[in-house]
């Protein structure tokens, strides 16, 4: 039986999200209430750090320079007040937390892009349902009669034999 908590909860958990990882630049559209009227407020920036993974409580912390102060917002993913959130580009990094970011300047505070074609779906290659008999067992019909083996065997042997021997090589 789920609890109250879970009741509250379970119709804002957003289950069309991207996969979300640190190094990457998003676009947040927040929500912002101002009197009567509701706008959309948009803060685009680095994802320094993601915690406690998908369930209810996930949240990213996202990263930008503004006007040479850095901003940090932590986002509830799953709040109501995110309408969405947008990845710009991806980028290559190997931690999973880069606060490193905070005093890093210029060429150190750029990441190298990663290839973003995740993103978009790739169409599956058609594989043949049967596949003939020689693939399945990986031998040719020329190997089940012998034929070729033979002939291999004695180019092999011939090889050898016209090979100098250690006394010839010396004269």
């Amino acid at each position: 039986m789920p609890t109250k908590t879970e009741n509250i909860i379970k119709p804002h958990i957003k289950t069309d999200l991207q996969d979300i990882r640190p190094g990457d630049t998003v676009k947040v559209h927040q929500k912002v209430k101002e009197k009567d009227k509701e706008r959309i407020q948009t803060f685009e920036g680095l994802v320094i750090s993601k915690k406690h993974g998908k369930e209810s409580g996930a949240t990213i912390t996202v990263r930008k320079v503004t006007s040479g102060v850095g901003v940090e917002k932590i986002i509830p993913i799953h709040s109501p007040i995110i309408d969405k959130i947008e990845i710009v580009k991806r980028g290559k990094v190997r931690r999973a937390k880069l606060y490193y970011i905070r005093e890093a300047r210029g060429r150190k505070a750029k990441l190298k892009n990663q290839d973003f074609s995740d993103a978009i779906p790739v169409e599956k290659e058609e594989i043949p349902e049967e596949i003939p008999q020689e693939e399945k067992t990986g031998e040719s019909p020329e190997e089940k009669t012998g034929e070729a083996v033979s002939e291999e065997k004695t180019e092999e042997v011939s090889t050898e034999e016209n090979l100098p021997t250690s006394e010839e090589k010396k004269d």
